[in-house]
Protein backbone atom coordinates (compact mmCIF):
# COMPACT_ATOMS: atom_id res chain seq x y z
CA UNK A 1 0.00 0.00 0.00
CA UNK A 2 1.49 3.37 -0.68
CA UNK A 3 1.18 5.70 2.28
CA UNK A 4 2.38 9.25 3.37
CA UNK A 5 2.74 12.28 1.60
CA UNK A 6 1.96 11.96 -2.21
CA UNK A 7 2.26 15.16 -4.20
CA UNK A 8 -0.08 15.95 -6.49
CA UNK A 9 2.44 17.03 -8.72
CA UNK A 10 2.24 20.46 -11.13
CA UNK A 11 3.16 20.49 -14.81
CA UNK A 12 5.94 22.31 -15.70
CA UNK A 13 5.46 24.31 -18.68
CA UNK A 14 7.59 26.89 -21.14
CA UNK A 15 6.68 30.53 -20.92
CA UNK A 16 5.60 31.60 -24.76
CA UNK A 17 5.12 28.28 -26.11
CA UNK A 18 3.34 26.12 -23.11
CA UNK A 19 4.75 23.46 -24.38
CA UNK A 20 5.41 20.91 -21.52
CA UNK A 21 9.11 21.87 -19.51
CA UNK A 22 10.66 18.21 -19.80
CA UNK A 23 13.91 18.89 -18.36
CA UNK A 24 11.94 20.75 -15.24
CA UNK A 25 9.50 17.63 -14.93
CA UNK A 26 12.78 15.37 -14.45
CA UNK A 27 14.17 17.64 -12.14
CA UNK A 28 10.87 18.09 -9.94
CA UNK A 29 10.78 14.18 -9.65
CA UNK A 30 14.68 13.73 -8.58
CA UNK A 31 13.87 16.90 -5.99
CA UNK A 32 10.30 14.86 -4.71
CA UNK A 33 11.94 12.45 -3.79
CA UNK A 34 15.33 13.94 -2.28
CA UNK A 35 12.99 16.01 -0.43
CA UNK A 36 11.17 12.56 1.20
CA UNK A 37 8.07 12.56 -0.62
CA UNK A 38 6.49 9.07 -0.59
CA UNK A 39 4.69 9.11 -4.22
CA UNK A 40 4.02 11.08 -6.86
CA UNK A 41 0.32 11.65 -9.12
CA UNK A 42 1.50 12.42 -12.28
CA UNK A 43 -1.04 14.42 -14.62
CA UNK A 44 -3.95 14.93 -11.78
CA UNK A 45 -5.88 18.03 -11.74
CA UNK A 46 -2.66 19.96 -9.98
CA UNK A 47 -0.34 18.48 -13.19
CA UNK A 48 -2.89 20.35 -15.65
CA UNK A 49 -5.03 16.92 -17.22
CA UNK A 50 -7.88 19.22 -18.05
CA UNK A 51 -5.57 20.86 -20.85
CA UNK A 52 -3.21 18.48 -22.17
CA UNK A 53 -4.27 15.99 -25.19
CA UNK A 54 -4.08 12.52 -25.06
CA UNK A 55 -0.70 11.73 -26.27
CA UNK A 56 1.27 14.78 -23.70
CA UNK A 57 -0.69 12.72 -21.17
CA UNK A 58 0.78 9.39 -21.92
CA UNK A 59 4.21 11.07 -22.51
CA UNK A 60 4.36 12.58 -19.31
CA UNK A 61 3.37 9.79 -17.17
CA UNK A 62 5.82 8.00 -19.13
CA UNK A 63 8.19 10.42 -18.55
CA UNK A 64 7.57 10.57 -14.87
CA UNK A 65 7.98 7.03 -14.50
CA UNK A 66 11.18 6.51 -15.87
CA UNK A 67 12.96 9.51 -14.12
CA UNK A 68 11.38 7.51 -10.26
CA UNK A 69 13.31 4.79 -11.58
CA UNK A 70 11.16 2.65 -9.17
CA UNK A 71 13.00 4.84 -6.54
CA UNK A 72 9.14 5.90 -5.72
CA UNK A 73 5.51 4.61 -6.81
CA UNK A 74 4.23 6.72 -9.56
CA UNK A 75 0.33 7.07 -9.46
CA UNK A 76 -1.10 8.26 -13.01
CA UNK A 77 -4.02 10.58 -13.09
CA UNK A 78 -6.25 8.85 -15.72
CA UNK A 79 -10.07 9.99 -15.08
CA UNK A 80 -12.19 11.25 -17.71
CA UNK A 81 -16.02 12.02 -17.99
CA UNK A 82 -15.69 9.39 -21.11
CA UNK A 83 -15.15 6.09 -20.11
CA UNK A 84 -14.05 4.82 -22.85
CA UNK A 85 -10.95 7.82 -22.67
CA UNK A 86 -10.73 7.01 -19.11
CA UNK A 87 -9.74 3.42 -20.35
CA UNK A 88 -7.43 4.36 -23.15
CA UNK A 89 -5.69 6.68 -20.65
CA UNK A 90 -5.54 4.16 -17.87
CA UNK A 91 -4.05 1.34 -20.55
CA UNK A 92 -1.12 3.88 -21.60
CA UNK A 93 -0.39 4.40 -18.12
CA UNK A 94 -0.29 0.65 -17.14
CA UNK A 95 2.02 0.34 -20.48
CA UNK A 96 4.38 3.33 -19.13
CA UNK A 97 5.10 1.12 -16.13
CA UNK A 98 3.06 3.00 -13.51
CA UNK A 99 2.15 1.60 -10.30
CA UNK A 100 -1.26 2.87 -10.00
CA UNK A 101 -3.91 5.12 -11.73
CA UNK A 102 -5.91 7.91 -10.18
CA UNK A 103 -9.57 8.32 -11.60
CA UNK A 104 -11.87 11.15 -10.34
CA UNK A 105 -15.36 10.81 -11.09
CA UNK A 106 -16.53 11.63 -14.41
CA UNK A 107 -17.14 15.86 -14.45
CA UNK A 108 -20.05 17.50 -15.93
CA UNK A 109 -21.80 14.13 -16.83
CA UNK A 110 -23.52 14.17 -13.41
CA UNK A 111 -24.01 10.23 -13.66
CA UNK A 112 -26.16 8.42 -11.10
CA UNK A 113 -24.47 6.56 -8.45
CA UNK A 114 -25.36 3.16 -10.94
CA UNK A 115 -23.60 5.13 -13.59
CA UNK A 116 -20.43 5.81 -11.08
CA UNK A 117 -20.12 2.12 -10.26
CA UNK A 118 -20.48 0.96 -14.11
CA UNK A 119 -17.90 3.27 -15.14
CA UNK A 120 -15.44 2.27 -12.80
CA UNK A 121 -16.53 -1.78 -13.17
CA UNK A 122 -15.79 -1.09 -17.22
CA UNK A 123 -12.47 0.62 -16.57
CA UNK A 124 -11.15 -1.87 -13.91
CA UNK A 125 -11.75 -4.94 -15.94
CA UNK A 126 -10.32 -3.29 -19.17
CA UNK A 127 -7.22 -2.63 -17.65
CA UNK A 128 -4.93 -4.92 -15.26
CA UNK A 129 -3.75 -2.01 -13.12
CA UNK A 130 -4.42 -0.85 -9.50
CA UNK A 131 -6.92 2.02 -9.39
CA UNK A 132 -7.65 4.51 -6.91
CA UNK A 133 -11.41 6.18 -7.04
CA UNK A 134 -11.19 9.94 -6.96
CA UNK A 135 -14.07 11.99 -5.08
CA UNK A 136 -14.01 16.06 -5.69
CA UNK A 137 -17.49 17.25 -6.03
CA UNK A 138 -16.38 20.79 -5.48
CA UNK A 139 -15.12 20.73 -9.09
CA UNK A 140 -16.51 17.87 -11.15
CA UNK A 141 -20.46 18.55 -9.77
CA UNK A 142 -20.77 14.85 -9.09
CA UNK A 143 -20.43 13.00 -5.69
CA UNK A 144 -19.70 9.70 -5.10
CA UNK A 145 -21.23 8.49 -2.27
CA UNK A 146 -20.06 5.98 0.36
CA UNK A 147 -22.20 2.97 -0.63
CA UNK A 148 -21.00 3.00 -3.93
CA UNK A 149 -17.41 3.34 -2.75
CA UNK A 150 -18.15 0.25 -0.31
CA UNK A 151 -19.66 -1.54 -4.12
CA UNK A 152 -16.48 -0.76 -5.76
CA UNK A 153 -13.88 -1.50 -3.00
CA UNK A 154 -15.09 -5.09 -3.48
CA UNK A 155 -13.46 -5.15 -7.18
CA UNK A 156 -10.30 -6.76 -6.53
CA UNK A 157 -8.07 -3.91 -8.54
CA UNK A 158 -10.08 -0.67 -7.29
CA UNK A 159 -6.96 -0.76 -4.51
CA UNK A 160 -8.24 3.09 -2.45
CA UNK A 161 -9.91 6.17 -2.93
CA UNK A 162 -9.11 9.97 -3.17
CA UNK A 163 -11.99 11.85 -0.22
CA UNK A 164 -11.35 15.37 -1.09
CA UNK A 165 -14.11 16.86 -0.08
CA UNK A 166 -13.05 18.17 3.41
CA UNK A 167 -15.75 17.20 5.18
CA UNK A 168 -14.31 14.84 8.05
CA UNK A 169 -17.79 13.73 8.65
CA UNK A 170 -17.63 12.17 5.14
CA UNK A 171 -14.01 10.70 5.95
CA UNK A 172 -15.16 8.92 9.22
CA UNK A 173 -17.93 7.36 6.84
CA UNK A 174 -15.56 6.04 4.17
CA UNK A 175 -13.05 4.67 6.76
CA UNK A 176 -16.17 3.10 8.34
CA UNK A 177 -16.92 0.90 5.42
CA UNK A 178 -13.60 0.48 3.73
CA UNK A 179 -12.15 -2.96 4.09
CA UNK A 180 -9.08 -4.27 5.13
CA UNK A 181 -6.10 -3.33 2.59
CA UNK A 182 -8.49 -0.99 0.86
CA UNK A 183 -6.53 2.19 0.99
CA UNK A 184 -7.92 5.60 2.09
CA UNK A 185 -6.67 9.22 0.71
CA UNK A 186 -7.62 12.48 1.94
CA UNK A 187 -7.69 14.68 -1.32
CA UNK A 188 -7.52 18.07 1.07
CA UNK A 189 -4.78 19.94 2.69
CA UNK A 190 -6.67 21.75 5.58
CA UNK A 191 -7.90 18.53 6.58
CA UNK A 192 -5.24 16.03 5.97
CA UNK A 193 -3.53 15.64 9.22
CA UNK A 194 -6.66 14.69 10.93
CA UNK A 195 -8.22 12.57 8.26
CA UNK A 196 -4.77 10.85 8.93
CA UNK A 197 -4.74 10.70 12.56
CA UNK A 198 -8.44 9.16 12.16
CA UNK A 199 -7.17 6.25 10.42
CA UNK A 200 -6.42 7.34 6.46
CA UNK A 201 -2.75 6.46 5.21
CA UNK A 202 -1.42 9.60 3.44
CA UNK A 203 -2.85 12.96 2.01
CA UNK A 204 -2.38 13.42 -2.05
CA UNK A 205 -1.16 16.96 -1.58
CA UNK A 206 -1.21 20.26 -3.40
CA UNK A 207 0.89 21.84 -0.61
CA UNK A 208 4.03 19.58 -1.05
CA UNK A 209 4.10 20.58 -3.95
CA UNK A 210 5.75 23.86 -2.44
CA UNK A 211 6.78 22.31 0.88
CA UNK A 212 7.71 18.96 0.08
CA UNK A 213 9.88 17.87 3.31
CA UNK A 214 7.28 19.15 6.11
CA UNK A 215 4.42 17.80 4.13
CA UNK A 216 6.49 14.22 4.32
CA UNK A 217 6.89 14.80 7.91
CA UNK A 218 3.94 15.78 9.14
CA UNK A 219 2.32 12.60 7.44
CA UNK A 220 4.86 10.31 8.83
CA UNK A 221 4.28 11.90 12.54
CA UNK A 222 0.33 11.47 11.86
CA UNK A 223 0.33 8.11 10.67
CA UNK A 224 2.55 7.08 13.73
CA UNK A 225 0.27 8.91 16.19
CA UNK A 226 1.93 11.71 16.77
CA UNK A 227 -0.73 14.16 16.66
CA UNK A 228 1.55 16.20 18.97
CA UNK A 229 4.42 16.74 16.18
CA UNK A 230 1.86 16.67 13.62
CA UNK A 231 -0.45 19.59 14.80
CA UNK A 232 3.08 21.49 15.36
CA UNK A 233 4.37 20.55 11.66
CA UNK A 234 0.85 21.85 10.29
CA UNK A 235 0.23 24.92 12.09
CA UNK A 236 3.54 26.12 9.72
CA UNK A 237 1.73 25.15 6.41
CA UNK A 238 -1.64 26.14 7.48
CA UNK A 239 -1.61 29.20 5.50
CA UNK A 240 -0.33 27.37 2.21
CA UNK A 241 -3.09 25.07 2.80
CA UNK A 242 -5.31 27.87 2.70
CA UNK A 243 -3.81 30.40 0.19
CA UNK A 244 -2.79 28.16 -2.28
CA UNK A 245 -6.33 28.13 -3.17
CA UNK A 246 -6.91 31.71 -3.43
CA UNK A 247 -7.51 31.25 -7.09
CA UNK A 248 -8.24 27.62 -9.02
CA UNK A 249 -5.99 25.53 -8.47
CA UNK A 250 -3.18 25.11 -9.76
CA UNK A 251 -2.34 28.74 -10.34
CA UNK A 252 -1.68 29.91 -7.52
CA UNK A 253 1.25 26.77 -6.42
CA UNK A 254 2.51 27.05 -10.32
CA UNK A 255 3.13 30.75 -9.06
CA UNK A 256 4.85 29.61 -5.97
CA UNK A 257 6.73 26.59 -7.20
CA UNK A 258 8.00 29.12 -9.67
CA UNK A 259 9.06 31.48 -6.87
CA UNK A 260 11.36 28.24 -5.39
CA UNK A 261 13.18 28.68 -9.14
CA UNK A 262 12.28 25.16 -10.36
CA UNK A 263 9.47 26.04 -13.26
CA UNK A 264 8.24 28.91 -15.04
CA UNK A 265 5.37 30.42 -13.81
CA UNK A 266 3.33 29.07 -17.24
CA UNK A 267 0.32 27.79 -17.22
CA UNK A 268 -2.43 26.80 -20.53
CA UNK A 269 -5.92 28.59 -21.21
CA UNK A 270 -8.41 28.82 -19.99
CA UNK A 271 -6.12 28.84 -16.65
CA UNK A 272 -4.30 32.54 -16.35
CA UNK A 273 -1.06 32.97 -14.26
CA UNK A 274 -1.75 34.41 -10.55
CA UNK A 275 -2.86 37.87 -10.30
CA UNK A 276 -0.47 40.40 -9.16
CA UNK A 277 -2.57 41.57 -6.27
CA UNK A 278 -2.25 38.07 -4.61
CA UNK A 279 1.36 37.80 -4.93
CA UNK A 280 2.07 39.01 -1.22
CA UNK A 281 -0.94 36.62 0.12
CA UNK A 282 1.01 33.90 -1.76
CA UNK A 283 4.84 35.01 -0.70
CA UNK A 284 3.57 35.29 3.25
CA UNK A 285 2.43 31.90 3.43
CA UNK A 286 5.78 30.51 1.80
CA UNK A 287 7.33 32.66 4.11
CA UNK A 288 5.63 31.53 7.29
CA UNK A 289 6.14 27.86 6.56
CA UNK A 290 10.04 29.16 6.05
CA UNK A 291 10.13 28.60 2.60
CA UNK A 292 11.97 31.88 1.56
Amino acid sequence: MIRGSIVALVTPMHTGSLEVDWAALRKLVDWHIEQGTNSIVAVGTTGESATLDVEEHAKVISAVVKQAAGRIPIIAGTGANSTREAIELTQAAADAGADACLLVTPYYNKPTQEGLYLHYKAIAEAVAIDQILYNVPGRTACDMLPATVQRLSAIDNIVGIKEATGDLGRAQQILDIAPEGFAVYSGDDATARQFILMGADGDISVTANVAPKLMSEMCAAALAGNAELAASIDAQLSALHKNLFIEANPIPVKWAVSQLGLIDNALRLPMTPLSADKYEVVRAAMRSAKLL
